[in-house]
């Protein structure tokens, strides 16, 4: 592939991506048919060596997001994706296979197929997959309404039910944005969404019109009124909760320029930082300092330890400012889980150095027969842990 070019040919370049396009769908094909593979022979050992029932599946998952260099949580949508293919659907493979259909497209088609049963995914596989021409030219909305439409005249009652399930798992979560922003999601029913964006819409069409704007446009106007009502004080009276705020000494006193670390949306500019604290300090906002000591060489917060068998709250907020994150590889999820790397019960300290930050799914997956973890001891260089899954 490394020689592969159009040499200014825009014909043959267009040819170019779509064979490369269609190789990448067969690529996906063969990737779903192995993480069956690989699951179905992890479960049937287990279970030929009597291991629980709880047992045969654990750590299955974050086994093939390791492979994949993906979070866990993506690890668990691959393994479904592939054992509703192989097992279910075996239309939409086909056309994986042969490059017809490319991996997000058979993902939608998985996705809003999970709430029926194997023989009605069947009929729903075989109604949209088993000609290309069905879904030739079709967009991803079209395709998404397709199937649900199909999934309504097959099993109303499993659609209903999977809503039902949707509302009770409604959420707020927040992600990292470019430019030292950040996303605030709100999973909610629709209705409510719509009712939400309508109401901020009006009143700052309100505010426009009236003057009261101060300058700002619609979007901006939206943004504020949001925060205002969610937190009970105005955006100028500063932010009314603990946010904490990892930089040194001389970048808060000094005007230095190293980033500074906000916790659970990582890093931001040096001078946002030291706004940050001022208008905190402005805003008579509660502000405190607390010193945390980390090593000269390599950043890597100070050691503490501690003789209990879990981790007291200051350790679990060192682990929290040093971790940032889930410590396994390619596993961004937020830290749930203040874990001993070598276990308590093999005489684990409770320490920062034989600590560790990880999400729910990591925490337990470790847990699994054949997952083994331990500390790597480096005085003065980056915290850093040797973890080998069962396949090594």
């Amino acid at each position: 592939m490394r020689g592969v070019s159009a040499d200014g040919d825009a014909g043959l370049g267009i040819d170019l991506l779509d064979a490369i396009e269609a190789l990448k769908s067969v690529g996906c094909a063969v990737q779903a048919v192995i993480t069956d593979g690989v699951a179905t022979s992890i479960r049937e050992d287990r279970r030929a060596r009597g291991l629980p029932r709880a047992e045969w599946v654990r750590g299955i998952a974050s086994q093939i997001a390791l492979a994949r260099r993906e979070s866990p949580n993506r690890g668990g949508r691959h393994l479904g994706f592939a054992q509703a293919l192989v097992h279910e659907m075996p239309h939409t493979l086909a056309m994986l296979r042969t490059g017809r259909l490319n991996e997000w497209r058979a993902t939608l088609l998985v996705r809003e197929t999970a709430c029926l049963s194997a023989a009605d995914r069947g009929i729903v596989d075989r109604r949209l997959c088993s000609d290309p021409a069905i879904l030739d030219g079709v967009g991803d909305r079209g395709l998404i309404a397709r199937a649900k439409a199909l999934a309504v005249e097959l099993d109303a009652a499993a659609v209903v039910a999977r809503h039902r399930k949707a509302v009770s798992e409604r959420r707020v979560t927040t992600r990292p944005a470019p430019d030292s922003m950040a996303y605030l999601s709100v999973l909610m029913p629709v209705e409510q969404a719509v009712c939400l964006q309508a109401t901020l819409g009006r009143d700052a069409d309100s505010l426009i019109a009236t003057g009261d704007s101060c300058g700002r446009t619609r979007n901006q106007l939206m943004v504020d009124l949001l925060f205002d009502r969610g937190t009970g004080a105005s955006v100028a009276s500063g932010v009314p909760v603990a946010v904490n705020l990892v930089l040194s000494d001389e970048t808060l006193l000094a005007g230095g320029h190293e980033a500074a670390q906000l916790q659970g949306l990582g890093p931001i500019p040096a001078a946002i930082a030291r706004q940050l604290v001022a208008d905190a300090v402005d805003n008579d906002t509660e502000t405190s300092l607390q010193r945390v000591y980390s090593c000269p060489q390599s950043g890597a917060l100070t050691a503490m330890e501690s003789q209990a068998r879990t981790f007291p709250k200051s350790l679990r907020q060192l682990i929290d400012l040093r971790d940032r994150t889930c410590r396994t590889p390619w596993c961004d999820a937020p830290i749930r889980h203040h874990d001993h790397i070598r276990l308590r019960r093999e005489s684990g300290a409770t320490t920062a150095d034989n600590g560790s930050g990880l999400c729910e799914a990591c925490n337990y997956a470790k847990e699994a027969p054949g997952w083994t973890a331990r500390p790597v001891h480096n005085p003065g260089r980056t915290h850093l842990i040797d973890v080998r899954t069962p396949t090594g």
